[in-house]
């Protein structure tokens, strides 16, 4: 007996993932705002405040006290949904991964078309000559890690106060509009400007997986309250070319 979820997808031929946070709790990523996120510990300021564009700039050396310790899990491996989700590509099923995470596990686990709408930890330049690092040359790094030109090194994941990258807006939203089924899976759908790419989606099936309810529940083909791993997981894949 064949679920919702896999006969929904099994008529798909452009799906587009919208994923959050809980994509990557599975793999041992804490969200920021679950009962055990980030933003309800305690450090000298808030983490909302520390993850700012001021704050970077004002008191970088705190920065990369807090960076290093909570946000580079560069030991961290895919789960069960992200591998599905490489595997669906790879199939000619799904056509864009578009995440709020910038943990690079979409593409750890081989995705290749991943809209990284927070940025990446794996990217990082030299705020004065623009040459780039990678997230261990910070993670080993002591202080404010600078570049060989002495130029400070800012890694290239969106800080609060800034704005999204236009271009991987522009494709996450092109993919979006183009999709025939809409597959969102470990947000809370509350951060905007990322939850209101949804507005964009006009084909025939959106399907929520989330483990609470989300303001678009009502909106849904399907809403699915539970683990995103266990749900993906348990997908068969069928490559478009053996129909």
């Amino acid at each position: 007996m064949h679920s919702p979820l896999q006969i929904l997808l099994d008529a798909s031929r452009r799906i587009v993932f919208f994923g959050g946070a809980g994509v990557s709790t599975e793999s041992g990523i804490p969200d920021f705002r679950g009962t055990d996120g980030l933003y309800r510990q305690k450090y000298a300021y808030p983490p909302e405040e520390i993850l700012s564009h001021g704050f970077f700039l004002r008191h970088t050396e705190e920065f990369y006290r807090f960076y290093r310790e909570k946000m580079l899990p560069l030991s961290a491996q895919p789960n069960a949904a992200h591998r599905k989700l490489a595997e669906l590509e790879k199939a000619g099923r799904l056509q864009a991964v578009v995440t709020q995470n910038i943990d690079g596990l979409h593409q750890k686990a081989g995705s290749r078309t991943v809209y990284e709408l927070h940025g990446s930890i794996h990217r990082n330049h030299c705020m004065r000559c623009g040459a780039s690092y990678p997230a261990s040359f910070l993670a080993e790094s002591q202080g404010i890690p600078r570049c060989t030109c002495g130029g400070i090194i800012k890694p290239d994941v969106v800080l609060y106060g800034e704005a999204l990258d236009e271009a991987t807006v522009q494709g996450a939203v092109e993919a979006i509009a183009a999709a025939d089924t809409l597959i969102v899976a470990g947000t809370s759908l509350t951060v905007y400007p990322a939850a209101g790419m949804l507005e964009y989606f006009r084909g025939k099936n959106l399907v929520l997986i989330n483990r609470d309810a989300t303001p678009k529940d009502h909106a849904a083909q399907l809403v699915i309250h539970a683990s995103v791993g266990e749900v993906l997981g348990a997908i068969r894949v069928t490559p478009v070319s053996e129909e």
